[in-house]
């Protein structure tokens, strides 16, 4: 397990570089300039020049990257061109929100989709079946600020359950929560299904039987932890893409997260704020697929890392 982890490490960092190459190349490759965006429309040539030469922007690509790479060694982010204040204060602000958003967005994923995945897995070409594939069908159909805007209008709006938008409070994150978790969930229960239908076809989960175990029992500890191998890469996958920001969602809801951040530094092309929502995000990726794989072992003893 130990070599494995080392190797596992090595190739994130070597991933993570190779984010940071491409991120940095293909911003530096789009027409608009930064320089011009801090300054203002108005602002004539010389004023534009200084600009650019004060953020080392008429470097050479290669030399601004170096820069940049030599600064990420050392944990520094960089300084927003816009707010003037340094990325990681910035990240640091939002980073809560987003992580109690991802969060609540997995468990309301897991909770919607895996007990319908199985249902529907056990009642295969049923009317239960083919109401919960609908269902599923029209979570992961449905645009995410109809859902959101919808949940707000009657949840919060006309019943006064929950807040009208906002940060601060365990019933803020609810709505915004519960409103990726109808779209995720939808993919969850498909794929819990799939996985299910897999497993329970499987000569183990017959011999369970064959030897008197009760149905409850075959089916909760044999059958779905082997059907849960998928559902954990998903899970994986998901936590570095709630941690990169859900803007439609964040938007809807007024959520400071990073993904609200991420869309004003593009808007006014403050680079070294997009390529920290960038890094945190291939991080987050990086350390979701990490947890998935270690907890592959756990679910299935047959997987063995050498």
């Amino acid at each position: 397990m130990g070599g494995y982890l080392i190797r596992r490490l090595a190739q994130s960092v070597v991933i993570l570089l190779g984010v940071t190459v491409i991120t940095f190349a293909l911003l530096y490759a789009l027409p608009a300039d930064p320089a011009r965006m801090i300054a203002g429309r108005s602002a004539t040539a010389d004023t534009v020049a200084r600009i650019r030469s004060e953020l080392g922007l008429d470097q050479s690509l290669p030399v601004q990257y170096a820069r940049y790479l030599g600064r990420l060694l050392r944990g520094n982010l960089g300084r927003s061109y816009a707010q003037k204040i340094e990325v990681t204060d910035l990240l640091r602000s939002r980073l809560a929100a987003t992580f109690w958003l991802m969060l609540g967005g997995i468990a309301f994923e897991l909770l919607i989709g895996l007990p319908a995945g199985m249902l529907s897995a056990l009642r295969r070409r049923s009317a239960v079946d083919s109401s919960v594939m609908l269902g599923a069908f029209l979570g992961v159909s449905a645009p995410q600020f109809v859902v959101g805007l919808f949940l707000l209008y009657w949840l919060a709006y006309r019943w006064g359950l929950f807040p009208l938008g906002g940060y601060g409070t365990p019933a803020h994150v609810i709505l915004p929560a519960f409103a990726l978790g109808i779209a995720g969930g939808g993919w969850y229960a498909r794929v819990m299904r799939s996985a299910m239908l897999d497993v329970i076809n499987q000569d183990y989960v017959r011999t369970a039987r064959a030897k008197g175990l009760s149905e409850p029992r075959v089916i909760l500890r044999h059958a779905v932890r082997n059907a849960l191998l998928p559902v954990v890469s998903m899970v994986g996958l998901d936590i570095g893409t709630f941690m990169g920001g859900v803007v439609v969602v964040e938007s809807v809801f007024s959520w400071p997260g990073i993904g609200q951040l991420a869309w004003q530094a593009i808007q006014i092309v403050d680079i070294p704020v997009i390529m920290g929502v960038v890094v945190v995000s291939a991080l987050a990726i990086v350390t979701g697929n990490l947890l998935a794989d270690l907890a592959y072992p756990w679910l299935d003893p047959k997987i063995r890392y050498g």
